[in-house]
């Protein structure tokens, strides 16, 4: 036990481990507000530095990334409707309207409280239950991947505002662009149009940009007679009865965000898209309706996302699976340093696991002290005059995307979904949904052909594998009840049940 705490603290009472832990959250804040440069590529770029490091010495750089680079992704979808990552791209849908109407001081410094609540939850889940969570998420088999790609799909009708019809265009659209390029399974070329350049297919990041930002700034041109809303930075640090009043949204979302990020492959954005869409169904009566500046919207991604990081790192830790795409690259670091994560690692080396735990807590404590700091300054660039910040709009997404990966043909694409973002938005759709369809599209499509194949391609086994598996079985009936309750038979069923 006295063994246990000591590797828990050690991040902690180390100043060398302090110094970077800090270091590394102060730069994955910075990282993540940027479009287009993530915090993948933070962490890969990283690696080429620590090879010659102390293991602790790296991993408390990396871990520090992470945690920033989650958070600071908010920052910008809350100023600027430009989400710096796919995770905060349900942040903007409250974000922003908040800091239309001179709340983005208040919207970042609630985000700041709410994404450390979900990484503490995070940690503690991971501490707690690492093993229990990691066999259950080796027992999602494809089809169940495939049906938790259907109920994200089902997400629409909480991110299409007021039109259910423009959100099942867009989620249909954004699926369309999500399938486009090489066939996982055939390699065959699809939606390529003879293009060699789109058999790598369109990088999710590029249209977020391009829907996100460019459309934003073309939209800014069209109401350039807009004065810029003045921002009231007085009262940064939110209220502890306004931080309680949303603690139970806050834990239901953060335990989404742990069980999603427990799944390898899936990790924040989906988490997000989850907790947003959970927050809009159980909170019925918000002061001001989601998508217009509910605080709800606000907490329940952002909490999510940082609990991400969490469930993400369960996976990697207890069987060598990555989480999500960063842990992908942790696991490579860990093996360059001659360990061996998987089921051994706990045994091997212990420290390593409870190094992690007591360092992802540490992070959470200084992603507290940064993000409420230097708020004021961030808040001003909402006010900043709209000749001088729409060119620099322009500008950070050009530099986001082709930092992406070098390729001028991605920026080509990233204005011309620019232009289509700012078109749609002109005639009343929503831009998430699109989002939804890229992100989801691909899983969908690779985890059906998966589960097919392992039934011989027969619909028949197919469908009974659904019903006939207990983990399959309570994703279905989640499924069947969430159509339920979006069709008018459940009001049928409510007055019967009520008359009787």
């Amino acid at each position: 036990m006295s063994d246990t705490f000591s590797y828990l603290l050690m991040a902690w009472l180390d100043p060398g481990l302090l110094g970077l832990t800090a270091l590394g959250v102060i730069a994955g804040i910075y990282i993540g507000a940027i479009p287009g440069l993530s915090v993948t590529m933070a962490v890969s770029i990283l690696i080429s530095f620590t090879f010659s490091w102390d293991i602790n010495n790296a991993l408390a750089l990396m871990v520090g990334i992470y945690v920033g680079g989650v958070y600071g992704g908010s920052r910008t979808a809350i100023l600027l409707n430009i989400p710096g990552a796919p995770s905060a791209v349900t942040t903007a849908f409250d974000g922003y309207p908040l800091a239309q109407k001179g709340e983005a001081g208040k919207a970042i410094g609630l985000s700041t409280v709410m994404s450390v609540i979900g990484g503490l939850i995070g940690v503690a889940v991971l501490a707690a239950t690492a093993p229990h969570l990691a066999d259950l998420a080796l027992k999602f088999a494809p089809r169940d991947y495939f049906l938790i790609a259907i109920m994200g799909l089902l997400l629409v009708s909480s991110l299409s505002g007021k039109s259910l019809a423009r959100g099942i265009f867009s989620v249909a659209l954004g699926a369309t662009i999500g399938l486009v390029g090489m066939d996982m399974v055939t390699a065959q070329p699809r939606l390529t149009m003879g293009s060699m350049e789109l058999l790598g297919g369109i990088h999710y990041v590029v249209v977020m940009i391009g829907l996100f930002g460019v459309a934003e700034a073309f939209y800014q041109l069209h109401n350039m007679a807009k004065v810029p809303v003045k921002q009231n930075v007085d009262k940064i640090i939110p209220p502890l009865n306004m931080v309680l009043k949303f603690l139970p949204l806050s834990l239901r979302t953060s335990i989404i965000g742990v069980v999603v990020g427990a799944l390898p492959g899936t990790g924040g954005d989906i988490a997000s898209l989850f907790a947003y869409d959970h927050a809009k169904r159980t909170v019925k009566n918000p002061e001001v309706p989601f998508g217009e500046g509910a605080y709800e919207g606000l907490v329940a991604p952002e909490t999510a996302n940082n609990a991400a990081v969490g469930g993400a790192y369960v996976p990697m830790l207890t069987l060598g699976m990555p989480g999500d795409a960063v842990t992908a690259v942790i696991i490579g670091a860990l093996v360059i340093h001659g360990l061996n994560p998987g089921p051994m690692l706990m045994i091997e080396t212990p420290y390593i696991f409870w190094f992690t735990v007591g360092n992802l807590a540490l992070a959470n404590i200084f992603l507290l002290i940064f993000g409420l700091t230097g708020i004021k300054v961030f808040s001003k660039i909402v006010e900043v005059p709209k000749a001088i910040m729409i060119p620099l709009i322009l500008v950070l997404c050009v530099v986001g995307t082709y930092s992406l990966n070098s390729s001028m043909t991605e920026v080509y694409w990233m204005l011309g979904f620019g232009i289509l973002g700012y078109w749609l938005k002109m005639f009343g759709f929503q831009m998430g949904p699109i989002i939804l369809g890229v992100i989801l599209g691909p899983l969908l499509d690779e985890s059906y052909r998966q589960a097919m194949s392992s039934v011989g391609d027969s619909s028949t086994h197919f469908l009974l594998a659904l019903v006939t598996n207990p983990l399959s079985l309570v994703l279905t009936s989640v499924i069947m009840l969430v159509l339920l309750g979006n069709t008018p038979l459940k009001s049928w069923l409510y007055s019967r049940f009520k008359r009787s």
